[in-house]
């Protein structure tokens, strides 16, 4: 397939600049691919299509607060750093993000707080926009972590232009985010509410845990017609023992099992056994997932609306069907369904 295949307009008025007041009360989209049909529900009504034995796949990640800003020595100008990956704890690299980049170069020094307690210095240049720091901190590695979480503030995704709001910080995290280190939330899990999770697990739904840290990449367009040539940023996965337990026995029972978001399924799609399981991993992962693709463990998947030409939307016409995905987002923006980040869902089936 090629490029120009996932291009479509987007009202403005459909971006999501809010979430749902309460989480799983935003609407969702039940596509079925077997019967060719699309409902209209409540993100709460999703309990009705799982049974006992069915099994969701959560991705644990938690956002830190990756957005700093700071002031370059001497000219005192304002530099935005966006925290990307941490290189090395002893010696506290980090690969970021500056703007304006132009007036960033290697040997500068970053202040940071009202007190200038914490200051970096740039070492290397990555990219365009890319640079390596090093921190200069007087303290310990969980004292600078607990300065950086200080400093910091939640990032949300550019396409929102309004502030940042302290409300933030709880609304871009899903209720089950536990091993810090995404610089983007996996978003479709952001409508799960505790009531909601505790009554799948009443009906027997079963849950396993894996961990992909989102970074930038995902977002990326993709900017070649021919999808092949597109590469993605590697992004960090873990799948522990008990996630795979739980996955492959319901695999052998032919249950639904559901990855929740697309980062889960690129996660589960990452260590796939020649016998069509899951294996544990631990490691890096650019997995690029786009029509024509069989896919192994996940079917079913819980998912947001996503951006024209993006990658996300590619995965989910991949496993929707492409003639389906597109008139499901025709009729999303038929009924208004609102976009991204905050927006509604959709459930495959």
């Amino acid at each position: 397939m090629k490029l120009s295949q996932f291009s479509f307009e987007l009202p403005d008025e459909l971006l999501a600049e809010y979430p749902s007041e309460h989480r799983d009360e935003a609407r969702l989209m039940v596509v079925n691919r077997k019967e060719n049909t699309i409902e209209h529900k409540m993100f709460k009504d999703l309990i009705e299509y799982f049974q006992p034995e069915d099994v969701m796949v959560l991705n644990n990640t938690k956002v830190f607060p990756a957005r700093l800003f700071g002031n370059k020595e001497k000219t005192g100008a304002r530099i935005e750093v966006f925290l990307l990956r941490e290189l090395n704890p002893e010696t506290r690299l980090w690969d970021v993000l500056v703007d304006p980049a132009r007036k960033i170069r290697i040997g500068n020094k970053l202040y940071f707080g009202e007190d200038e307690s914490l200051v970096a210095e740039v070492i290397d240049n990555t990219t365009s926009r890319g640079r390596t720091l090093r921190f200069l901190y007087d303290g310990s590695y969980e004292e600078f972590r607990k300065k950086l979480g200080e400093l910091g503030e939640t990032p949300l995704p550019k396409y929102i232009k309004r502030a940042v709001e302290p409300e933030d910080a709880d609304r871009y995290q899903t209720i089950y985010a536990k091993t810090e280190g995404a610089v983007a939330a996996p978003t479709a899990g952001l409508h799960f509410s505790k009531h909601l999770l505790k009554r799948l697990e009443i009906k027997g739904v079963n849950f396993a845990e894996v961990t992909l840290h989102v970074g930038l990449g995902t977002f990326n367009p993709v900017e070649v017609e021919d999808l092949s040539k597109h590469k993605m940023d590697s992004e960090e996965a873990e799948i522990q023992t008990p996630a795979v337990t739980t996955i492959n026995k319901a695999i052998s029972e032919k249950r639904r099992i559901c990855a929740v978001g697309t980062t889960v399924m690129r996660a589960i799609e990452t260590p796939v056994s020649s016998m069509g399981t899951l294996n544990e991993y631990r490691g890096w992962t650019n997995k690029f997932i786009f029509p024509p693709y069989d896919f192994s463990i996940a079917n079913c998947m819980i998912t947001n609306f996503h951006t024209p030409k993006s990658t996300l939307l590619m995965m989910v016409s991949a496993f929707a069907g492409h003639d389906l995905m597109e008139r499901a987002y025709e009729e999303a923006i038929k009924e208004k369904y609102k976009f991204y980040s905050y927006g509604d869902a959709m459930l495959i089936i």
